[in-house]
């Protein structure tokens, strides 16, 4: 199971994106589900319609009808907790998309999360204390 991020989304989606090869690869090539957020597919719906336009969004929401990614929801205790990681990491800031994604290692007990968020997920620790695995590396 792979935690997904939006920049490996929308890396992925952009085949002239520098990360494009690299978040294709591992999209494509993860053994596991791959699992992300509403947070997350809003805020990758929004920015591939606004980089490479409406049938490119369609075509990310065609993949995700085909099953490509898991898409989990969060529950009351999820947004407490979001709340909380916010508050937490309000320096960096740390914004509710990102902190969903912690939640959902929290919940699966994973450290392996695919993103291109270095600045955040380097610093950001699990309520256990875990540091994240960054793919791609």
């Amino acid at each position: 199971m792979l935690l997904v991020d939006t920049g490996v989304l929308l890396a992925a989606a952009d085949q002239n994106d520098p990360d494009h090869h690299d978040c294709a690869r591992l999209v494509t090539d993860e053994a596991g589900p791959l699992i992300t957020t509403p947070l997350v597919l809003t805020e990758a719906g929004y920015l591939i319609e606004r980089q490479l336009g409406p049938a490119a969004e369609a075509g990310f929401y065609q993949s995700l009808a085909a099953g490509d990614l898991t898409v989990e929801s969060m529950r009351a205790e999820d947004w407490r907790r979001i709340a909380e990681l916010v508050e937490r990491y309000a320096d960096l800031p740390l914004g509710g998309t990102d902190a969903s994604l912690v939640v959902l290692a929290e919940r699966h007990s994973l450290r392996r999360i695919a993103t291109l968020d270095r600045r955040h997920f380097s610093v950001v620790r699990t309520a256990s204390g875990s540091a994240f695995e960054l793919l791609p590396s």
